[in-house]
């Protein structure tokens, strides 16, 4: 069975996560991996702050954002780190709909530029 949480629980829960991603003293990171999290894609920084709360949700401030690949693969998964490499949040999904993290393109090459369009993630 699910765990429901009162709305203002979700915000202070977000919040913490907001305030997480910033708190290395710099832009925190979003980095997209190929499945299980085989192969580091692409490391694309965020704006700093990095992104905002409405409701219970969390979305990415000053989007888009871009990175250069740094291998060839499929892109699958996400985590979100703080600059200082602390992992916030994991197990984000990818695409180019209806994902956490909204990119461009998918497949994912050595060089290429990678645009990450959107992102976001909601309490559940």
């Amino acid at each position: 069975m699910s765990v429901n949480y009162a709305a203002g629980l979700k915000n202070t829960r977000m919040n913490d996560v907001k305030n997480a991603i910033d708190a290395g003293g710099a832009a925190g990171k979003v980095n997209i991996y190929t499945s299980g999290y085989a192969t580091l894609l692409v490391s694309i920084p965020l704006a700093y702050p990095g992104s905002s709360v409405t409701g219970a949700v969390l979305n990415l401030l000053g989007t888009p954002r871009t990175g250069t690949g740094a291998a060839n693969g499929v892109a699958a998964i996400a985590k979100v780190l703080t600059s200082a490499d602390v992992v916030v949040a994991d197990g984000l999904t990818v695409g180019l709909t209806s994902a956490d993290i909204i990119l461009d393109n998918v497949n994912i090459a050595s060089g290429q530029t990678v645009n990450l369009n959107s992102g976001s993630i909601t309490h559940g």
